[in-house]
């Protein structure tokens, strides 16, 4: 294996993607990161209230494209999903390619799972919590253990980030962290949210996770 694996990026959220690399930079330097963006899908999704069977297809379309590029000792070795709304997508991008594929949050939820039984689930943007809820309830059920699911949204901190106020962002997300204090791990679950997670106080009992740092951890054993 190369110290410099080559690894996929896929966006759905152009917000995803500086918390991306910077979670690679700081954590995986050696790897050998490419980008795919499709920021119509965040926006598809917003519009539609579902994920629809196009969305789908798009999503095998990304994988399989991301799964071709480079070539020889250079081919992509694995692919991470960045967009965290889109679970049943990319299950279905997975069953199209031989190399590892990760959902964005995934390795997060594994590492909650194994924290304890009280979870929180972090977002700013609402319409992602309904299938991180039933993806972390479906990881639970598959391991034999029941957990209870504690959710915050932070209002206006999406709008915040896209509008260049990185500041107002982290605090509305510090501040709905600050109402899911009573759980074994809070999970961030938007690689958009990981920025925020130096200005969430530490509590007592709890960990906070972000969805690239644990997901590259994975990758790293996969790819070992």
């Amino acid at each position: 294996m190369s110290h410099s694996p080559r690894i996929a990026l896929i966006h759905a959220l152009t917000d995803s993607q500086v918390p991306a690399w910077q979670a690679f930079e700081t954590h995986w330097p050696e790897a050998d990161i490419h980008n795919v963006l499709d920021d119509s899908l965040a926006m598809d999704l917003a519009a539609e209230g579902t994920l629809t069977e196009a969305m789908v297809q798009r999503f095998i379309t990304l994988g399989k494209y991301a799964a071709s590029t480079g070539f020889k000792e250079t081919e992509t070795q694995a692919i991470l999903f960045t967009c965290s709304a889109f679970g049943p997508a990319i299950d279905a991008a997975k069953k199209q390619v031989d190399i590892p594929v990760l959902r964005p949050n995934e390795a997060a939820f594994e590492e909650a799972l194994n924290a304890g039984n009280k979870i929180g689930l972090l977002v700013s943007f609402e319409k992602a919590l309904p299938p991180l809820t039933n993806e972390l309830k479906e990881m639970a059920a598959a391991a034999g253990k029941t957990i209870e699911v504690h959710t915050g949204i932070a209002e206006g901190a999406l709008a915040a980030l896209k509008a260049g106020n990185e500041a107002e962002h982290d605090r509305l997300v510090a501040e709905c962290a600050a109402t899911l204090e009573d759980v074994d791990a809070l999970v961030l679950c938007q690689f958009s949210l990981a920025r925020a997670a130096a200005s969430i106080p530490d509590v007592a009992g709890r960990i906070v996770l972000t969805t690239p740092g644990s997901a590259i951890a994975k990758l790293k054993r996969l790819l070992a």
